[in-house]
């Protein structure tokens, strides 16, 4: 073979994005109109909270197969003129009349750290019976009445503008629907909405972009505007979702939907060097975090070399692991799919936030009667008996999600968070470390690259330095592969910064859709 064509064939993209600097506020976002529509949301006298909860609602329709209503998350909030930052649990939980019997278990093993045994039928991972009640709509509800200014049916607005105008269609848009084709035929009105008789959609010949309309989603959002969030769980659009729902299989009724309540509680905290690390408590990648901050804070030494320094990190995250695996419970063998946003504003008021529906387009159930997509929340539970965090009547799973906000001085100082599973903590470790022992900035650090300590093999960026693999394998088993955009291998973070009066914003490089927005209209 020609010489010329092997380098060609060899080569690979060098992909960058830049750090988005401005005294106005800034949200860092996974898709560039939901970015936007929050910092547009600023510029008409929003605080960091609006933007915040407008971003997520967009995200839920330009990105519907990460987030959305049929899901949940956890925020902070942390006000500018300092004081406790607060945390929202408004994650998935189980139905109250969820039994383990629900999910037999059959030859075969899901092939993890643990090795689980697989479930009849993938029952916990896709279609109805993968279902958890919804926490999104509440959630996002409490948060505007606790520390927006905005009412529920103006931060629906722009919301409901883009579901008529349609979901945007391009080439990456057809890549993600192509991953889960196969998963999305299995559910006729997922099927009908994001498939073309059966193939991925596609931008027609001659053009660009194009946009897929969601009439059932906008007439939805409309009901939910005009009514109120709580109709979503106890009126008319909670009918329609609980008369789904049962005729699809799910044991979810309407004393579960009218039961939901979001969890307002203080934040844990630990302080890495000088800066206190604010996470939310309980079940979430949060005390995970702080467990590998302080690891990672005993053992890495001033100087270190990347090799050295790697080797902390690999140490760190994979003893916090095995706690976390032994003591918590396991949060899933099959890579989540979130959306993460980052918010500040002008005031140093900030905002981490991050929505999931689990898996990639979650159960692969979009409920007829509502348009909404829903969540696999099941799989998020241990399908054995007897095990931390087994299947269990109305329980709250154990989740990947790690928003996190870091104080100096009593004043914010960054919020930050990512997608991307069980990748996630580990990813937002040794971007604080990046920031605070390295001294490099966002965009410094969100270009570095990092390991991945989260399964059996320690996965290293292959643009990482020569010594980093060498000083890793010494203690575990090594695989170097690219930060490519899909299979996602180092979680998708987002994160704002404040120094001064000056904010900045970075998002993920190795992603079209990722940006930052000012409130001023500029996007980067």
């Amino acid at each position: 073979m020609d010489q010329n064509v092997t380098d060609r064939a060899d080569a690979t993209w060098t992909v960058s994005k830049s750090q988005l600097d401005s005294p106005r506020g800034v949200v860092a976002a996974q898709h560039f109109e939901a970015a936007r529509a929050g910092a547009q949301i600023l510029a008409h006298g929003g605080n960091a909270m609006d933007a915040a909860v407008v971003t997520a609602l967009v995200l839920s329709v330009v990105e519907p197969w990460l987030s959305g209503i049929g899901g949940g998350g956890l925020l902070l909030w942390a006000s500018g003129d300092g004081g406790e930052v607060d945390t929202l649990d408004f994650n998935v939980r189980a139905s109250r009349n969820m039994d383990q019997s629900q999910y037999p278990l059959v030859k075969g093993r899901d092939g993890d750290w643990f090795d689980w045994p697989s479930v009849e039928g993938d029952r916990n991972l896709i279609g109805y019976a993968s279902i958890c009640i919804p926490g999104a709509v509440a959630g996002f509800a409490e948060a505007l009445e606790k520390y927006g200014t905005l009412s529920w049916e103006d931060a629906l607005a722009p919301v409901i503008e883009l579901a008529e105008r349609g979901m945007r269609i391009d080439w990456f848009t057809s890549l993600c629907l192509a991953i889960d084709a196969q998963g999305l035929a299995r559910l006729p009105a997922s099927a009908e909405l994001f498939l073309d008789n059966g193939r991925p959609r596609r931008v027609p010949n001659g053009k660009q972009v194009d946009y897929l309309p969601m009439p059932a989603k906008a007439a939805t959002l409309r009901r939910l505007a005009h009514a109120g969030a709580q109709d979503f769980y106890e009126g008319e659009i909670a009918r329609s979702i609980v008369t789904d729902l049962l005729a699809g299989g799910s044991v979810i009724d309407a004393a579960d939907m009218a039961g939901y309540q979001p969890r307002w509680r203080a934040a844990q905290s630990g302080v890495y060097r000088d800066t206190e690390v604010a996470v939310v408590p309980g079940l979430s990648g949060g005390p995970s975090l702080l467990e590998t901050l302080s690891r990672i804070e005993r053992s890495l030494t001033t100087g270190a070399t990347d090799g050295q320094a790697a080797a902390v990190y690999a140490s760190a995250i994979r003893s916090t692991y095995e706690d976390r695996l032994k003591t918590m419970g396991h949060a899933g063998a099959h890579g989540d799919c979130t959306s993460h946003v980052s918010v500040v504003d002008a005031d140093g008021n900030m905002v981490s936030l991050t929505n999931t529906l689990l898996s990639r387009f979650g159960s692969k159930v979009t409920l007829p009667g509502s348009g909404i997509l829903m969540n696999n929340g099941m799989m998020w539970f241990d399908p054995r008996k007897g095990m931390p965090n087994s299947i269990a009547p109305a329980a709250r799973p154990l989740a990947n999600m790690c928003p996190a906000i870091l104080s100096r001085d009593g004043r914010p100082l960054m919020a930050i968070g990512a997608a991307g599973g069980r990748q996630i903590f580990p990813c937002i470790a040794q971007l604080i470390s990046y920031v605070l022992d390295r001294g490099m900035s966002l965009e410094e650090a969100f270009h570095a690259p990092r390991l991945d300590g989260s399964g059996p093999t320690l996965v290293i960026d292959q643009a990482a330095a020569p010594d980093v693999a060498a000083a890793v394998s010494q203690h575990y088993p090594v695989e170097i592969r690219a930060n490519s955009l899909h299979p996602v291998l180092f979680a998708i973070p987002s994160a704002v910064l404040r120094v001064g009066e000056c904010n900045s914003g970075m998002v993920h490089p190795v992603n079209p859709w990722t940006a930052c927005a000012v409130e001023a209209g500029q996007h980067d």
